[in-house]
């Protein structure tokens, strides 16, 4: 079976927006835009997205004129195809986007429960507790490292004493925080 050729009148319209003429383009939109429309709206089934294909479909071929090839088959076929092309990836992204937010709102959402600010409030206030139960020199080291961000070095140098020193004040008062949150372990840091 051969395949329908463009006649001379689509060569010469293909040949007029090549070379930029705009009165090509409107003689385009006059012939085939009501095709264009109408094929989009049956694959999209909706009038305003048919219209943005339809927009799309004659800016990207005024844009691009040299896609069509009058030996390939007629414009009508080639304004059909990139129509159908365009709505139908249109859906599939739709589809796409669709099944990303179903699948995301069917995730387990992670509340925050009674239960567990109970224990967080609970475990914070130990916390809180066996800090203040160290010595001072501990403490502050401590202080300046976890709730102020410091590096052990940083604490050396804000306090003026040896990283040596820095790093025994860490973690002799890490070391009492655990016994005073947990008795029972203590042994295994005698």
């Amino acid at each position: 079976m051969e395949r329908a050729r463009g006649s001379s009148a689509e060569r010469s319209l293909a040949h007029r927006l090549q070379l930029g003429d705009d009165a090509a383009l409107g003689e385009l939109y006059d012939q085939h835009s009501g095709f264009v429309f109408g094929l989009a709206l049956r694959i999209i089934g909706d009038k305003q997205v048919a219209e943005d294909i339809t927009q799309d479909v004659f800016v990207s071929f005024w844009e691009d004129p040299s896609r069509y090839d009058p030996d390939r088959g007629t414009l009508r076929a080639f304004l059909g195809t990139v129509t159908h092309r365009r709505s139908v990836d249109l859906i599939r992204r739709e589809e796409a986007r669709r099944r990303r937010e179903t699948k995301t709102s069917l995730e387990p959402q992670y509340t925050t429960g009674v239960d567990e600010t109970a224990v967080r409030t609970m475990t914070g206030e130990k916390v809180r507790s066996a800090v203040a139960q160290l010595p001072p020199a501990q403490r502050e080291a401590l202080e300046l490292a976890y709730f102020h961000g410091h590096t052990y070095r940083q604490v050396a140098e804000v306090l003026g004493i040896p990283e040596g020193t820095a790093k025994s004040r860490l973690r002799l008062g890490l070391q009492r925080i655990a016994e005073l949150l947990h008795p029972e372990l203590s042994e295994q840091w005698a």
